[in-house]
C-alpha cells in the first residue's frame, strides 16, 4: 500500500465515523507517525507504507474515529501558530480563545506587567509573551501537573522563565492566591460551563477534558464572581481585566462587575456569539 492510498483509507475510516474535519486529521495523524511534516508528506505520496507503519496508523485512525481528540492522540497542538504539548490535566485550546490573545495584545504597551489566571498549558501567556516585543507574565493554575506542562511548553518555546522583568512566571495556587503586586493587564478563560450541562456537552469535551477546567459551577458564574470581587486589588490605575466568556453569560457579568470596572467593549467571536469581555479599572 502506498502513502497516498494509506492516507485515503484513513479518510474514509473517520469521514464514515462522521468527522468533519477526516482529511485533515487523516494526514495529521500519518504526519505525527512518520515525524515529518505536511510538504514532506507529499512528497512521499507514491513511497511504500512499511506494514508496521501500517498497523500504527490504523490503530490511531480507530482511536481518533471512537471520539478521542487528535490533540490527546499526538500530544501537541497548535495555537497561535505556536506548537504547544497537551496533557490529560489541560484543557485543550479552541480557536475561539485566540481571539483573547488578540484582543490582548491590542491593550499592551511595551514593558507592560501581564497577569493570566487559570493558565492551563500556558499557552495563552506564552503566546502574549512570544508575540509582543517586551512584557513580564505571571501565569497561575490550581494544577500542579499543568504548571509543570506550561514550563514545559516556555522552555520548548524557547521563552525565559523567571521572576525578573522580560521573563514569564508560572505559580501554582489558586486565581490570586500565589500573587503579589500590580499588573497592567489581567488576563482570564476560566471554566465557565454549568455543572449541570457538562453531561450534556460533546463527548469529546466531555470525555477528554479535564472537569476542573470545564466547571463554572453551578450558574457557570463561579469564576467570574471571584475574579471581578479580587483582581481590582491587583490591577494598576486604568489596567484593563479581559476574559473569555460563555455565549450566553454576557449581561450576567456586566453585572457582577457593577461600579468597580468600565466596560470597554464586547467582543463576538468568528460565529457571532458574545466571546470577550474587556474591562477597565475605575
Amino acid at each position: 500500500m502506498k502513502i497516498s492510498e494509506l492516507l485515503r483509507h484513513g479518510e474514509s475510516v473517520l469521514s464514515k465515523a462522521g468527522k468533519e474535519s477526516a482529511k485533515q486529521d487523516a494526514v495529521v495523524l500519518l504526519s505525527f507517525l512518520m515525524n515529518v511534516n505536511r510538504a514532506k508528506l507529499f512528497l512521499k505520496h507514491n513511497d511504500e507504507a512499511p506494514e508496521i507503519l501500517i498497523q500504527k496508523y490504523e490503530k490511531l485512525i480507530k482511536e481518533r474515529a471512537s471520539g478521542t481528540p487528535i490533540q490527546r492522540i499526538t500530544g501537541m497542538t497548535e495555537f497561535m501558530g505556536l506548537p504547544f504539548k497537551m496533557s490529560p490535566e489541560v484543557l485543550i485550546p479552541r480557536s475561539e480563545t485566540e481571539l483573547l490573545v488578540e484582543e490582548a495584545l491590542k491593550l499592551l504597551k511595551s514593558g507592560d506587567k501581564v497577569l493570566e489566571l487559570c493558565t492551563g498549558s500556558g499557552c495563552i501567556a506564552l503566546s502574549l509573551f512570544k508575540l509582543h516585543e517586551n512584557v513580564t507574565i505571571t501565569a497561575t493554575d490550581i494544577s500542579e501537573k499543568a504548571v509543570y506542562l506550561a514550563k514545559e511548553n516556555a522552555r520548548d518555546l524557547r521563552i525565559p522563565l523567571g521572576k525578573e522583568k522580560g521573563k514569564i512566571n508560572f505559580l501554582i495556587g489558586n486565581l490570586f492566591e500565589p500573587v503579589k503586586g500590580t499588573y497592567d493587564l489581567v488576563v482570564v478563560n476560566p471554566p465557565y460551563v454549568k455543572s449541570g450541562d457538562i453531561k450534556d456537552l460533546m463527548e469529546e469535551v466531555k470525555d477528554h477534558d479535564p472537569r476542573l477546567a470545564l466547571d463554572g459551577g453551578e450558574d457557570g458564574l463561579f469564576f467570574y464572581r471571584k475574579v471581578l470581587k479580587e483582581a481590582h486589588d491587583y490591577m494598576n490605575e486604568g489596567a484593563h481585566l479581559i476574559m473569555e466568556i460563555g455565549e450566553e453569560q454576557a449581561k450576567d457579568i456586566i453585572s457582577i462587575a457593577g461600579d468597580a470596572y468600565e466596560l470597554i467593549e464586547l467582543k463576538q467571536d468568528y460565529s457571532h456569539k458574545d466571546r470577550i469581555l474587556i474591562f477597565m479599572k475605575k
